[in-house]
This record gives structure tokens, C-alpha cells and sequence, in this order.
């Protein structure tokens, strides 16, 4: 269960600055929120340790690295019981290509976003794995054409 967490002006700022930016030095992060480097330490090792920040990452160009093809996989199982939906979730932790995991309601029960090399790779991974996994019952795959939209995960 996740604990909210009261924030002031200045955690969504800091918050705000380092969704956008998670490289910039302590001080100027300090500088662009209005506060001294020592609280502004301070208040982001607080909101580390209260799970608010989960870490940091780099955000890499996939077409540069021989990765051209995005797609979500909508995956349906035969049997929804709790057993069945947390094996299939720890399952997708050993499909590289899966990059996103989530689980849904609706008409089905997760939806996956893959990133593979080429249409070949990501078909082959869909026959030879997805399918073959005990329980899938149908996988609608859905190729994506261009992103149009890439922005920090939440609005602050």
C-alpha cells in the first residue's frame, strides 16, 4: 500500500525540476526551486526515503541502438485467479523485450509494451513465447506508427 506523502510548495518544486532534469547538480536544483543546496539535499534524500522519488535513470534513444520496433501486446488469460495473474506478472520479468507490464481491467488482463530490433523479433517473440505461455488465452498485438507524445509521467 502506498502512504501519501504531504509535499509543500517547494518538494513539488524540486519534484517538478527533477522529473524534467534528474542530471542537474544538487545547487542548481537549489537555484531553480529557491532554497539553499544543504535543505535542498535534505528535502530530496526525504522524498527518496519516502518512495516519492524511485530512482533515477537515462532515457535512451532506441532507434539509435538498432531498436526500431514498439508495440503493445493486450494478453487475455484463461483463468483470472490470483495465482494465475501474479504468475503471469512474474513472467514477464524474464521477456527483455518487455519493457512496460500492466495489469487491466476490461477485455484483457494485461497490457505489455515491447521493444524489439525488427517486426521479425517481435513476432518471434510473440509465437515462440507470448502464446506459448501456460494460461495466455489470446494476445491482440498492436504496432505503433510514431510517438506523438512523450512527457514526464506526472503533471506537478
Amino acid at each position: 500500500m502506498v502512504m501519501r506523502v504531504d509535499l509543500d510548495a517547494i518538494d513539488m518544486k524540486i519534484l517538478r525540476e527533477l522529473q524534467n532534469d534528474g542530471r542537474m547538480t544538487n545547487v542548481e536544483l537549489a537555484e531553480r526551486v529557491g532554497i539553499s543546496a544543504p535543505p535542498c539535499l535534505r528535502r530530496v534524500r526525504k522524498l527518496e526515503e519516502a518512495g516519492i522519488i524511485r530512482g533515477y535513470r537515462a532515457l535512451l534513444n532506441a532507434p539509435a541502438l538498432g531498436y526500431d520496433l514498439v508495440a503493445f501486446c493486450m494478453v487475455g488469460l484463461k483463468h483470472q485467479s490470483d495465482a494465475n495473474l501474479k504468475a503471469f506478472a512474474k513472467q514477464t520479468a524474464n521477456w527483455p523485450l518487455v519493457r512496460e507490464a500492466w495489469m487491466v481491467s476490461g477485455e484483457s488482463d494485461f497490457l505489455l509494451q515491447c521493444v524489439a530490433e525488427n517486426l521479425a523479433a517481435f513476432q518471434d517473440f510473440v509465437i515462440e513465447e507470448l502464446t506459448a505461455t501456460e494460461n495466455v488465452d489470446t494476445v491482440r498485438t498492436m504496432l505503433t506508427i510514431r510517438q506523438v507524445k512523450d512527457v514526464a509521467l506526472i503533471e506537478i
